[in-house]
């Protein structure tokens, strides 16, 4: 006496599961194609999203390049004409004042900031109270 451990399909399972079989297939193939052509209209619309904002950045590049030189003109035309204006307001001695007032205060930021820097570094950490967790005399 042996057991059968698999079970013969009846003619009417038999084509019931071939039907099946052979009605997703197609589906599956559609649903395949269908897939692979959404992403390829994803990354096709990535790519023409990423040229367009490289292409947008060029031109803001562009802008802020014609932009900074137009300050950097400015600057020098400050620059240039910084002579005649100090002359013209040297003349008055308020802006004489001014001046010495402005330097005087320049030269105590800058004697704070190296004090500080001086001070900052001279400085030791305090010893800790606590006593050592690792023992300083190893052991024979």
């Amino acid at each position: 006496m042996s057991t059968r451990s698999v079970s013969r399909l009846t003619p009417t399972q038999r084509l019931g599961r071939g039907l099946a079989h052979t009605a997703a297939g197609p589906i599956d193939v559609t649903r395949g194609a269908l897939g692979l052509t959404a992403q390829s209209v994803a990354a096709t619309a990535s790519g023409i999203r990423r040229r367009y904002r490289a292409s947008k950045l060029k031109r803001d590049l562009a802008d802020a390049q014609i932009a900074v030189r137009h300050e950097i003109a400015a600057a020098q035309e400050a620059v240039s004409t910084l002579p005649q204006t100090l002359a013209d307001a040297g003349g008055s001695r308020r802006g004489r004042r001014l001046l010495i007032g402005a330097a005087a205060g320049v030269a105590v930021l800058a004697g704070g900031a190296a004090l500080f820097s001086v001070v900052r570094r001279s400085r030791k950490p305090e010893p800790s109270t606590l006593p050592p967790s690792v023992h300083v005399e190893p052991k024979p």
